[in-house]
């Protein structure tokens, strides 16, 4: 069976390392290739868009793809409804892997908001100090407020930022441990923590460390959905491509 992974996440790393020790499946990894030096993967890799909804179906076509697994960050909302169309319009069977969203827990001080201009808006008035990590995409939003410091988190350089005149870059890739960021939360004298929710652990340790610094977290929410079938886990994608072998 020939299976198209989009990935890009620690999800579809995963999944990706399984996928190399099963030579019943023959997988592809598919990145957007919005990360310039992207981890190293266990199988086939492309990296680079489709073409939008009809490219994508022309490649599930062109490779007589059985199962699409959409693997992607939770805010990459674009790729998920095309994918779901593509899958749709070819008659692909799909599985989004997914992983669930944080939840609000005692002690936490979150303030949810819709999106990224929304939660430059949520900082207020008087000039703060921001641990922003967000990702490099975005920033612009940013820029209506810049009387804030802002330590900015991202993988790879995001390039000058005029709009905010007041900023540190710590170019990082998770997984990040407590320890590391209470260390790091207290060393730059944070005063919030603006993240997308993305679910998962790699990531979660800041919100921890929020929690116990008693700091103000502020949560953009993630996007809806594509309605199709999700689930959390290694096995659970295996169950539903055996499913497919066996309909």
């Amino acid at each position: 069976m020939r299976i198209l992974v989009l990935g890009g996440t620690t999800e579809a790393s995963r999944l990706a390392k399984a996928l190399a020790t099963r030579s019943d499946l023959e997988a592809t990894l598919s990145l957007a290739g919005r990360t310039e030096a992207p981890a190293a993967q266990p199988i086939p890799t492309r990296v680079g868009g489709f073409g939008g909804v009809e490219g994508l179906a022309a490649h599930l076509r062109d490779q007589a793809i059985d199962v699409l697994v959409d693997a992607t960050h939770p805010f990459a909302a674009q790729i998920s409804k095309n994918a779901a169309e593509a899958a749709k319009l070819t008659g692909t069977p799909i599985v989004a892997f997914v992983r669930p969203a944080w939840a609000r827990e005692a002690g936490d001080r979150w303030i949810e908001v819709e999106s990224l201009d929304a939660a430059a808006l949520a900082i207020g008035d008087a000039p703060r100090r921001v641990l922003l990590t967000t990702g490099r995409l975005g920033l612009v939003s940013f820029e209506v407020a810049p009387q804030h410091h802002y330590l900015i988190r991202t993988i790879d350089h995001p390039g000058d930022l005029p709009g905010l005149p007041d900023h540190a870059l710590l170019l990082d890739r998770g997984p990040f441990d407590l320890e590391g960021e209470r260390t790091l939360m207290t060393r730059e004298r944070v005063e919030v923590v603006v993240t997308k929710n993305s679910g998962g652990s790699a990531t979660y340790a800041k919100i921890v460390a929020a929690r116990e610094l008693g700091l103000p977290v502020i949560v953009v929410q993630p996007p809806t959905r594509p309605d199709v079938r999700e689930v959390h886990d290694v096995e659970a994608v295996f169950r539903f491509i055996a499913g497919v072998r066996t309909a």
